[in-house]
C-alpha cells in the first residue's frame, strides 16, 4: 500500500470565520495540501450550518471544520456544538485570538478537537487537520500550557461527562481499541473514535494514558483493571 497521501480519499474541509480575507489564506494554502480538499466555507454561523447540511443531504458533510469562536448571529461554541449534535462524526478545530482558560473549556466542552490561535502557522494548520482525523486532540502550545494551569486543581469531574462517555473512557482505561469499544457498543468504530475525542477535549486531556488515569482517580474503573 502507497504511502502517499493522495492515493486516499482527500480529507474535506469546511472554513468558518466572519473575514473574507481569513478564508481566502486558509483556503489558499489548504489547496496546495496534499490530502486536503476545501469543500466550502461561511462567514458565521447560520450560514454554516445551513451549507453543511446542503453536503450532508448530498452524503458529503465535512471531515473537518475550521471554526471561528467570535461571529455575528451564532457564535463559534454554539455553532460547534450545533455541528456536533447533527453531524458527531465531523471534527471541529476552533480557530481564535483568544486564550483565556473559559473560552477554551466552552470550546471543547462544546465538542471541538482542536484549538489554533490565529497566528499559527500554516503547518500547524494542517498538522490540526490531520491530528483530528485520526481522532487526536491538538492544541496551540500557549492553550494546553492555560489548559494545564487550571488542570492543577481539576474542574472536571465524572459528571462533566454523558452516560455514553463514561462507558467509553472506563473501557479507554482498560485498554480496549477503537474497534473494540465500537464492537461492545454497538456502534461504528470512528463513533468510538469521536467519543474519545470528545472526552479528552472536555477534560482537557492529551492522551488515552491521561484518560486512563483520571477514569481511575474518578473511580470509574479501578486501578488494577487498567490496561498496563
Amino acid at each position: 500500500m502507497s504511502d502517499d497521501p493522495t492515493d486516499e480519499a482527500p480529507i474535506t474541509v469546511f472554513l468558518v470565520d466572519d473575514h473574507a480575507i481569513v478564508r481566502t489564506g486558509l483556503r489558499a494554502y489548504l489547496d496546495t495540501e496534499p490530502g486536503v480538499r476545501v469543500v466550502g466555507e461561511a462567514a458565521d454561523g447560520l450560514e454554516a450550518l445551513a451549507r453543511i447540511e446542503g453536503l450532508a443531504r448530498g452524503g458529503c458533510a465535512p471531515d473537518v471544520v475550521l471554526m471561528d469562536m467570535q461571529m455575528p448571529q451564532l457564535d463559534g461554541v454554539e455553532t460547534t456544538s450545533r455541528i456536533k449534535a447533527t453531524w458527531p462524526e465531523t471534527d471541529v478545530i476552533a480557530v481564535t485570538s483568544f486564550i483565556e482558560e473559559a473560552r477554551i473549556r466552552a470550546a471543547l466542552e462544546a465538542g471541538a478537537t482542536g484549538y489554533l490561535l490565529k497566528d499559527a502557522d500554516a503547518s500547524e494548520v494542517a498538522g490540526a487537520i490531520r491530528a483530528a482525523v485520526a481522532g487526536e486532540v491538538r492544541l496551540d502550545p500557549a492553550v494546553a500550557a492555560a489548559l494545564a494551569l487550571s488542570l492543577r486543581t481539576p474542574a472536571s469531574s465524572a459528571d462533566s461527562l454523558t452516560p455514553r462517555e463514561r462507558q467509553v473512557v472506563a473501557l479507554v482505561a482498560q485498554g480496549r481499541t477503537n474497534r473494540e469499544i465500537g464492537k461492545q457498543l454497538g456502534v461504528a468504530e470512528r463513533t468510538a473514535r469521536t467519543h474519545v475525542s470528545n472526552i479528552l477535549a472536555k477534560l482537557g486531556l492529551a492522551s488515552r494514558t491521561q484518560a486512563a488515569m483520571w477514569a481511575v482517580r474518578e473511580g470509574l474503573v479501578d486501578a488494577a483493571e487498567t490496561a498496563g
